[in-house]
Protein backbone atom coordinates (compact mmCIF):
# COMPACT_ATOMS: atom_id res chain seq x y z
CA UNK A 1 0.00 0.00 0.00
CA UNK A 2 0.96 3.50 -1.03
CA UNK A 3 1.11 6.22 2.32
CA UNK A 4 1.97 9.27 0.13
CA UNK A 5 1.46 10.37 -3.79
CA UNK A 6 4.11 9.73 -6.10
CA UNK A 7 5.40 10.82 -9.14
CA UNK A 8 7.16 8.31 -10.84
CA UNK A 9 8.36 7.43 -14.34
CA UNK A 10 5.70 5.76 -16.79
CA UNK A 11 5.63 2.12 -17.45
CA UNK A 12 6.15 2.27 -20.78
CA UNK A 13 8.88 0.75 -22.30
CA UNK A 14 11.39 3.64 -24.14
CA UNK A 15 10.36 4.02 -27.66
CA UNK A 16 6.88 3.73 -26.98
CA UNK A 17 4.13 6.15 -28.74
CA UNK A 18 3.37 7.71 -25.47
CA UNK A 19 7.24 8.31 -24.49
CA UNK A 20 7.77 9.32 -28.10
CA UNK A 21 4.42 11.41 -27.81
CA UNK A 22 5.30 13.06 -24.69
CA UNK A 23 8.68 12.32 -23.00
CA UNK A 24 8.58 10.27 -19.86
CA UNK A 25 5.25 10.38 -18.27
CA UNK A 26 4.64 10.59 -14.40
CA UNK A 27 1.74 9.08 -12.49
CA UNK A 28 0.40 10.26 -9.05
CA UNK A 29 -0.58 6.93 -7.24
CA UNK A 30 -1.80 6.01 -4.15
CA UNK A 31 -3.78 2.59 -3.79
CA UNK A 32 -5.21 3.41 0.25
CA UNK A 33 -8.62 4.71 1.39
CA UNK A 34 -10.36 7.63 0.48
CA UNK A 35 -9.79 9.43 3.97
CA UNK A 36 -5.86 8.16 4.14
CA UNK A 37 -5.29 9.42 0.09
CA UNK A 38 -7.20 12.69 0.72
CA UNK A 39 -4.60 13.92 3.79
CA UNK A 40 -2.03 13.03 0.80
CA UNK A 41 -3.41 15.41 -1.85
CA UNK A 42 -4.55 18.22 0.29
CA UNK A 43 -1.66 20.34 0.13
CA UNK A 44 -2.71 20.41 -3.77
CA UNK A 45 -6.72 21.20 -3.01
CA UNK A 46 -5.87 24.32 -0.69
CA UNK A 47 -3.34 26.11 1.18
CA UNK A 48 -3.66 27.33 4.46
CA UNK A 49 -0.85 27.33 7.03
CA UNK A 50 2.70 27.95 6.37
CA UNK A 51 3.38 24.48 6.95
CA UNK A 52 1.01 23.58 3.61
CA UNK A 53 2.56 26.24 1.71
CA UNK A 54 6.28 25.49 2.18
CA UNK A 55 4.95 22.06 1.36
CA UNK A 56 3.26 23.62 -1.74
CA UNK A 57 6.33 25.11 -2.81
CA UNK A 58 8.91 22.41 -2.82
CA UNK A 59 6.24 20.29 -5.01
CA UNK A 60 6.30 22.96 -7.23
CA UNK A 61 9.88 23.47 -7.30
CA UNK A 62 9.73 19.86 -7.99
CA UNK A 63 7.35 20.03 -10.83
CA UNK A 64 9.04 23.23 -12.66
CA UNK A 65 12.29 21.00 -12.51
CA UNK A 66 10.19 18.04 -14.08
CA UNK A 67 7.68 20.09 -16.49
CA UNK A 68 9.66 23.06 -17.13
CA UNK A 69 7.82 25.07 -20.23
CA UNK A 70 6.37 22.04 -21.46
CA UNK A 71 2.38 23.29 -22.03
CA UNK A 72 2.16 19.43 -23.00
CA UNK A 73 3.94 17.71 -20.40
CA UNK A 74 1.31 15.43 -18.34
CA UNK A 75 2.22 17.07 -15.36
CA UNK A 76 1.91 20.93 -16.86
CA UNK A 77 -2.29 21.23 -15.13
CA UNK A 78 -1.30 20.54 -11.74
CA UNK A 79 1.99 22.90 -12.09
CA UNK A 80 -0.51 25.22 -12.71
CA UNK A 81 -3.06 24.59 -10.59
CA UNK A 82 -0.08 24.22 -7.59
CA UNK A 83 1.04 27.71 -8.91
CA UNK A 84 -2.63 29.45 -8.78
CA UNK A 85 -2.64 27.96 -5.19
CA UNK A 86 0.17 29.03 -4.15
CA UNK A 87 0.32 32.88 -5.35
CA UNK A 88 -3.38 32.64 -3.82
CA UNK A 89 -1.72 32.06 -0.39
CA UNK A 90 1.44 34.49 -1.18
CA UNK A 91 -1.34 37.33 -1.87
CA UNK A 92 -2.94 36.74 0.76
CA UNK A 93 -0.09 36.05 4.02
CA UNK A 94 2.76 38.45 2.21
CA UNK A 95 0.66 41.44 0.41
CA UNK A 96 3.29 43.26 -1.84
CA UNK A 97 3.51 46.85 -0.23
CA UNK A 98 1.70 49.85 -1.83
CA UNK A 99 4.12 51.91 -3.94
CA UNK A 100 3.57 55.28 -5.80
CA UNK A 101 5.55 56.65 -8.58
CA UNK A 102 7.76 58.96 -6.14
CA UNK A 103 8.47 55.66 -4.64
CA UNK A 104 9.42 53.94 -8.21
CA UNK A 105 11.59 57.63 -9.52
CA UNK A 106 13.71 57.09 -5.90
CA UNK A 107 14.04 53.17 -6.40
CA UNK A 108 15.27 54.25 -9.87
CA UNK A 109 17.95 56.45 -8.27
CA UNK A 110 18.97 54.29 -5.88
CA UNK A 111 19.28 51.14 -7.95
CA UNK A 112 21.39 52.99 -10.58
CA UNK A 113 23.24 55.50 -7.60
CA UNK A 114 21.76 59.28 -9.53
CA UNK A 115 21.44 62.28 -8.16
CA UNK A 116 19.40 65.04 -8.28
CA UNK A 117 20.83 66.34 -11.58
CA UNK A 118 20.61 62.86 -13.03
CA UNK A 119 17.34 63.33 -14.76
CA UNK A 120 16.96 66.09 -17.30
CA UNK A 121 13.62 64.50 -18.40
CA UNK A 122 11.95 65.89 -15.02
CA UNK A 123 13.94 69.17 -15.38
CA UNK A 124 16.41 71.15 -12.91
CA UNK A 125 17.11 69.64 -9.73
CA UNK A 126 14.96 72.01 -7.83
CA UNK A 127 12.57 69.97 -9.70
CA UNK A 128 13.26 66.95 -8.70
CA UNK A 129 13.91 67.94 -5.08
CA UNK A 130 10.31 69.24 -5.01
CA UNK A 131 9.43 65.16 -6.78
CA UNK A 132 11.25 63.66 -3.73
CA UNK A 133 10.02 65.85 -0.90
CA UNK A 134 6.55 65.05 -1.94
CA UNK A 135 5.38 68.79 -2.86
CA UNK A 136 4.52 67.51 -6.57
CA UNK A 137 3.63 64.19 -8.35
CA UNK A 138 5.43 62.82 -11.53
CA UNK A 139 3.41 64.58 -14.81
CA UNK A 140 2.90 61.56 -17.65
CA UNK A 141 5.38 62.60 -20.05
CA UNK A 142 8.02 62.53 -17.37
CA UNK A 143 7.11 58.96 -16.93
CA UNK A 144 7.20 58.21 -20.79
CA UNK A 145 10.67 59.45 -20.66
CA UNK A 146 11.85 57.47 -17.11
CA UNK A 147 9.74 54.32 -18.67
CA UNK A 148 12.15 54.78 -22.16
CA UNK A 149 15.12 55.37 -20.02
CA UNK A 150 14.99 52.54 -17.83
CA UNK A 151 13.65 50.32 -20.07
CA UNK A 152 10.36 49.56 -17.32
CA UNK A 153 6.93 48.43 -17.22
CA UNK A 154 4.21 50.97 -17.05
CA UNK A 155 3.00 49.19 -14.43
CA UNK A 156 5.81 50.11 -12.56
CA UNK A 157 4.55 53.56 -12.07
CA UNK A 158 0.30 52.71 -11.23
Amino acid sequence: MITHLALAPCAYAPGSTCCDRHGPVYVIAFNQNPRSAWAGIRTVTAIHTEPQYEQAMETLHTLLDLVGEDETHPLYELLDTLGTLVHTYEEEHYPAPTVNGVDVFKFLMDEHQLNLSSFPEIGQEEEVSKLLSGKRELKASEIRALLNRFQISPASFI
